[in-house]
């Protein structure tokens, strides 16, 4: 599967399954409609780098390795490497480990892996970072932990759609993914900081990532289709 819609290759789809048959046939049914395969800590950690491997084997598509890793710099390089051997393209860690930290991440990645920090996840709101002890909104954290990652050369960020634009005017050239998709009218569920396809593609996101509201849909490759859609119109002419 080489050829996709207009729209497609900005979707990635988070195949949030427990079983990995399941989720292959999930991956398999969307992938013309998508470019992009999330792997995250459900499958991970049950299957390990074969959940990655065969995704990417069965779908021609891209895997984003959803693993959000926070540790110590050397626990963080290994980790790094180990998913540069499974074939992800692209991988997240928390900005939050700070800098020599995200360095190291860096460094292990090489050119073959995009690290993706994550800034404030999109289950949190002010009220959550004030019990965690961070005085400041959610866009200041944001930004002071974009401004971390970027000075230790990383590139890609996750990102609600509500600091997009913020952290686009800070560096143009950085690659923004918005998870937290949902739309209009679908339930948020966990997370706080939701936007619409529509609405993220306005901000300036380049990669929306879609998790139960395809997954969970009567029909996920229709699902899938239509929020591509909705992408390619929100993007103007090619």
């Amino acid at each position: 599967m080489t050829d996709l819609p207009k729209g497609a290759d900005r979707l990635a789809v988070a195949l949030d399954l427990p079983d990995l048959d399941d989720a292959l046939r999930l991956a398999e049914r969307v992938a013309p409609f998508a470019g992009v395969m999330k792997v995250g800590l459900e499958l991970f950690v049950r299957y390990g780098p074969r959940a990655v491997t065969e995704v990417r084997e069965r779908t021609k598509r891209r895997v984003f390795l959803d693993l959000k890793l926070h540790d110590i710099p050397e626990t963080v390089e290994r980790a790094v490497t180990s998913a540069k051997a499974s074939g992800a393209s692209l991988l997240t860690v928390h900005a939050g480990g700070g800098r020599t930290m995200l360095e190291a991440a860096t460094r292990a990645a090489g050119a073959d892996l995009q690290i993706l920090a994550v800034t404030v996840l999109t289950s949190l709101d002010a009220r959550d970072l004030a019990e965690l002890g961070a005085g400041e909104s959610v866009e200041v954290h944001a930004k002071r932990l974009f401004d971390c990652a970027w000075a230790a050369g990383v590139r890609g960020f996750i990102t609600s759609a509500a600091e997009v634009a913020s952290l686009r005017s800070r560096q143009p050239t950085s690659y923004l993914v918005t998870p937290g998709i949902r739309p209009t009218g679908g339930a948020a569920g966990d997370q706080k900081r939701i936007a619409t396809p529509a609405s993220a593609v306005a901000a300036g996101s380049d990669l929306l990532v879609v998790g139960r509201p395809i997954r969970d849909a009567a029909d996920p490759a229709l699902a899938a289709r239509e929020i591509a859609a909705e992408i390619a119109l929100a993007s103007g002419p090619a």
